[in-house]
C-alpha cells in the first residue's frame, strides 16, 4: 500500500472507527512510577538505558499480546524511545500498524513548564522539527503533546489553547495529526467554569484554521455530561478522545460511558492490574478485560 493510501486509511479509521486509544507514553519522570506498578522496582536498574529496556520490554508485551487487538484499539500512542525501538525486528510503529492494525502515535511534548495563570503550559519543544522528521520517517501517524489547566484563568487558559494550536499547525504541516492536549485537573475547585471557559477557546481556535486543518482533541472527561458534542462537529476535528485523568479505571469507564462519541485514550487506567510477575496467561486474561471493559465504555 502506498504511503498516502495508509494515511488515508489511518484517517478514515481515527474519524470513524469503533474502539478507543491505548497511551504508551509514560516518559521522563512517569517512567519509574510506570515500571513500579507493573511490579518492577528501581533497584532493578541502574541507569535510564536499563530503565527503557525494561520499559519497552512491557510495552512490547502489551502491543504483542492477542489482548491487544484492533477489535478494540484504533490507536497507541508512543513515547520517543519507544518509537526508535523495534519489536520483532520493525520499528514500533511499523509494527503496530502493518502486525496489528492499529495506528501509531508519538508524544513529542518535553513536560510542563511551572504554574502560573493557573496553568502549565508546554516547556519548549527544542528539537521538535528533528523529532518529526523522524516520526514521519518511522511511518507515525499524529503526534501528542499536553498542558494542564488548574485554574479557570481565562488569560492562562488562552495561553495554553495559543501554544497547543501554534505547535499543532507545525505539526500537521509536518504531514502528522497532532492531538492537541489542555487537560483540566480533576481536583480542581472550578473544574467545570474552566472547561466552560478551554471550548471557548478551542472553538475561537478552530475557526482560525485553514479548512483543510485536521486535529484531534484529548480533554478530561467533562463535568457536564456531552459537554463537547459540538467540537466532534467540527469539520477540523478528526476526534474528541478523554484521558483518564487521575480517576480509576472503574470510575473513568463510569463517567466516559455518559458521553457519547468520547473515546478512551487512557494510560494508569489501561496497565492497572498487569505484573511483570504475572504468567502470559493472566496476563493476556487481565489485558484483555481492561481492553474489553474500556471499549464498551467508549462505545456507549
Amino acid at each position: 500500500m502506498e504511503k498516502t493510501d495508509v494515511k488515508t486509511a489511518q484517517l478514515n479509521r481515527m474519524h470513524s472507527g469503533k474502539g478507543f486509544i491505548a497511551a504508551l507514553d509514560q516518559s521522563g519522570g512517569s517512567t519509574p512510577k510506570a515500571l513500579a506498578q507493573y511490579g518492577v522496582q528501581e533497584s532493578s536498574y541502574t541507569n535510564d538505558e536499563e530503565m527503557y529496556t525494561l520499559v519497552h520490554e512491557m510495552r512490547t508485551r502489551i502491543i504483542k499480546s492477542p489482548a491487544f487487538d484492533s477489535q478494540y484499539i484504533l490507536g497507541a500512542i508512543l513515547f520517543e524511545n519507544t518509537m526508535d525501538r523495534k519489536i520483532d525486528g520493525q520499528w514500533t510503529a511499523d509494527y503496530l500498524w502493518e502486525k496489528k492494525n492499529i495506528v501509531p502515535f508519538l508524544k513529542v511534548d518535553k513536560g510542563l513548564a511551572d504554574l502560573s495563570n493557573g496553568v502549565q503550559i508546554m516547556k519548549p519543544i527544542s528539537n521538535l522539527d528533528e523529532l518529526l522528521t523522524r516520526a514521519v520517517e518511522r511511518n507515525v501517524f499524529g503526534t501528542k503533546m499536553r498542558s494542564v489547566i488548574k485554574e479557570a484563568n481565562p488569560a492562562g487558559i488562552r495561553e495554553v489553547v495559543e501554544q497547543q494550536f501554534a505547535v499543532g499547525l507545525q505539526i500537521f504541516e509536518k504531514g502528522l495529526i497532532p492531538i492537541i492536549e489542555p487537560e483540566v485537573d480533576i481536583y480542581s475547585s472550578d473544574k467545570e467554569k474552566s472547561e466552560e471557559i478551554l471550548k471557548e477557546e478551542i472553538l475561537k481556535a478552530l475557526n482560525k484554521l485553514d479548512k483543510d486543518v485536521k486535529v484531534m482533541l484529548k480533554l478530561s472527561i467533562p463535568t457536564v455530561n456531552n459537554f463537547y458534542s459540538d467540537l466532534m462537529a467540527d469539520s477540523h476535528v478528526v476526534r474528541v478522545v478523554a484521558l483518564s485523568g487521575g480517576y480509576s479505571r472503574d470510575e473513568a469507564n463510569e463517567k466516559l460511558s455518559q458521553n457519547h462519541g468520547l473515546i478512551a485514550s487512557f494510560s494508569r487506567a489501561l496497565s492497572e492490574g498487569l505484573s511483570a510477575g504475572q504468567s502470559d496467561t493472566d496476563f493476556n486474561n487481565e489485558l484483555s478485560s481492561t481492553i474489553k471493559e474500556i471499549y464498551k465504555a467508549s462505545i456507549t
